[in-house]
């Protein structure tokens, strides 16, 4: 039998969940400055959202969702992107009845079944944000912005921010005549899955994984020369917003993501030629899935990929405090003490613990040690006869005398004294 994880799929231990808890509480606190409140959807969904949604061409939908059918015939796939179930969401909720623009954030994992690669799991997780209800450019630049200042905050340099503009349906639809034409002379030389797409969905040929398939289109029609005056005025106006934000950007039409729903902007953020994080506006999304007339804009940022490049570039993230005392005991009697002192303790937010395992004095300094714990002490016969023991700050060996029954004291010394 295998225990082992799943292939793809990867353990968050003791030991690096701090670094989990630190970006997550970031992020929080990044969007709420921004105005965006925190939505949870189902780990999975009807199959029909993600093939109506994210694209039935797409490689997603394809090749890589994971789909069963449930003990009621009906299809359900983990949900391999956090866009589709928001919209879901938002619309089945009626939210669009609310103020505009509706901020929405999420962490959530999402499952693909794809090759494995840098800064990717079968199971991997997203920081998203979504935007409903507002189509100016600056809510694009906006969203780009919460993107650059997580980056920011961690002092991250050297990353590139690539824009692209896809058009509307209307434009999209001369840019893919173009570029179907351009491939049709070309078509036995494509993969047999961007053949199938070359009738569909011309598009999608251009986020080909296949090296072959690559060079093929490296010569194909460029987009933003398609596009009409809406679109290029929206795309002008996002550019004059990035700018007055001190964002950086390059117009890269080969950006194009993998994902059907997009329209107008699009983004990516690269480090060195590495995808960390990309989204853009999905003006049509909403009424596919709702019959809602409602434009919006988000993104999706992996934090796998985030951990990945803090590493790389050796930016650590502080380690917590994870214990304030130990209170170590001698005997029976000094035992129920020190489980009286630390239930007092915990009870009033300090991060407490004491011996479970019946370990001498010495054994229990040495775990006191092990655990990290900023203070320790021990009670014997001596001290709960006398009411009075010794805190010692483990730091420098620092030793404050304290009333056993003063828990005030002891909570002062123990906030006021940490090194």
């Amino acid at each position: 039998m295998n225990f082992k994880a799943p292939k793809g799929t990867k353990d968050i231990l003791p030991g690096e969940i701090y670094k989990w808890h630190y970006i997550e509480n970031l992020m929080r606190e990044i969007a709420a400055s921004y105005g965006c409140r925190e939505i949870r959807t189902p780990a999975f969904e009807h199959t029909d959202l993600f093939k109506r949604g994210v694209g039935e061409t797409t490689d997603i939908v394809q090749k890589e969702m994971y789909t069963f059918e449930d003990k009621g015939g009906r299809s359900i796939t983990l949900k391999p992107e956090g866009t589709a179930p928001a919209v879901r969401a938002y619309v089945e909720a009626s939210l669009y009845a609310d103020a505009r623009p509706t901020k929405l954030f999420y962490f959530t994992p999402a499952f693909r079944y794809e090759k494995m690669q840098k800064g990717r799991l079968r199971e991997h997780h997203q920081f998203g944000v979504e935007v409903f209800g507002a189509q100016d450019a600056s809510v694009d630049a906006e969203i780009i912005s919460i993107i650059m200042n997580v980056y920011n905050h961690f002092g991250i340099e050297g990353l590139e921010l690539h824009i692209n503009n896809l058009g509307c349906p209307t434009c999209r639809k001369k840019y893919n005549d173009a570029l179907k034409a351009f491939l049709e002379s070309k078509k036995d030389e494509l993969c047999s899955t961007c053949n199938s797409r070359l009738e569909k969905n011309p598009l999608r040929i251009l986020d080909c994984k296949v090296d072959h398939c690559k060079e093929i289109v490296s010569d194909a029609p460029i987009i933003l020369d398609y596009i009409c005056d809406e679109c290029k005025n929206h795309f002008e106006n996002l550019k004059k917003y990035l700018e007055v934000m001190n964002i950086n950007y390059i117009v890269d039409p080969k950006v194009v993501r993998g994902l059907d729903y997009y329209t107008k902007t699009i983004f990516e953020v690269m480090d060195n030629g590495f995808t960390l994080c990309g989204g853009g506006r999905y003006d049509g999304l909403i009424n596919e899935i709702g019959n809602q007339d409602i434009p919006a804009v988000g993104f999706g940022l992996g934090i796998e990929r985030l951990l990945l490049t803090l590493e790389e570039k050796g930016i650590e993230i502080p380690k917590p405090n994870y214990m304030d005392i130990y209170v170590g005991s001698m005997g029976e009697t000094g035992k129920l003490e020190a489980v009286k002192l630390i239930n007092s303790l915990r009870k009033l937010g300090v991060k407490a613990e004491c011996d479970h395992m019946e370990r001498s004095v010495k054994a229990q300094m040495k775990f006191a040690n092990k655990i990290g714990t900023t203070f320790t002490t021990i009670l014997g016969e001596e001290e709960i006869q006398n009411r009075v023991f010794k805190l010692k700050r483990m730091s420098d060996g620092t030793q404050f005398e304290v009333n056993l029954d003063d828990i005030d004291e002891i909570i002062n010394i123990i906030k006021n004294n940490q090194n």
